[in-house]
């Protein structure tokens, strides 16, 4: 196996660095951020840093990049404290990848990208009609975190819209019925295939 130190991460030109250890953590979920700014400018931004963080409340938590340049989904959470998660899957792949070119704040991704917004009544942040799994989030809290200067989102669960039949009786969600897809790296999407489910672990 090839070893790599710290020292020839950071001696690699910044850009194969990036992709180098944006793909460190294997395959991660694609969505995609739906937020509405106060004046009603809508934004869409693909994430792949959603993680769980909890299910009583419900939490999930986000990555925003460093403010090197304006981050309109950051923002837009800050200034309305509503954002919704919108999983993707093989049908929007291209468009959802496209949504995160650096589009200016008076142009929509929606328009751009060719997806179209959807407001449920309960929350004032659009999501994409098109998705299979739309989550609804209210923002909870952010984190700073000096030592790259990111900031965790984090946002509790409001409502869940997804199709009947991809819920388990057990509560579990088949996301392999939506062909919901994954992402690797920055750029590369995968399709997945159930390969098992095990039983609550307890020692043996």
């Amino acid at each position: 196996m090839t070893a790599l130190t710290r020292f020839d991460l950071t001696s690699m030109p910044p850009r194969y660095r990036t992709s180098f250890v944006n793909a460190l953590s294997g395959f991660k979920s694609a969505n995609l951020v739906g937020t509405r700014h106060p004046d009603g400018q809508e934004n869409l931004a693909l994430f792949s840093s959603a993680v769980h963080l909890g299910a009583d409340p419900a939490l999930l938590g986000l990555i925003s990049r460093p403010p090197v340049s304006e981050r309109h989904t950051l923002e837009n959470i800050l200034a309305t404290g509503v954002f919704t998660l919108n999983q993707v899957h093989p049908g929007i792949t291209e468009a959802a990848h496209q949504t995160s070119a650096r589009y200016p704040r008076d142009i929509s991704e929606f328009q751009a990208c060719g997806l179209t917004p959807w407001y449920s009544g309960t929350l004032d942040a659009p999501y994409v009609q098109e998705s299979r799994l739309r989550i609804g989030l209210r923002l909870r809290d952010t984190l700073p975190i000096p030592l790259n200067d990111t900031v965790l989102i984090i946002g509790e669960v409001i409502e869940v819209l997804t199709e009947p039949d991809a819920v388990g009786d057990d509560g579990h969600i088949h996301i392999h019925h939506l062909d919901t897809v994954t992402v690797s790296g920055l750029d590369s999407y995968h399709r997945t295939l159930p390969l098992a489910r095990y039983p609550y672990a307890k020692p043996r």
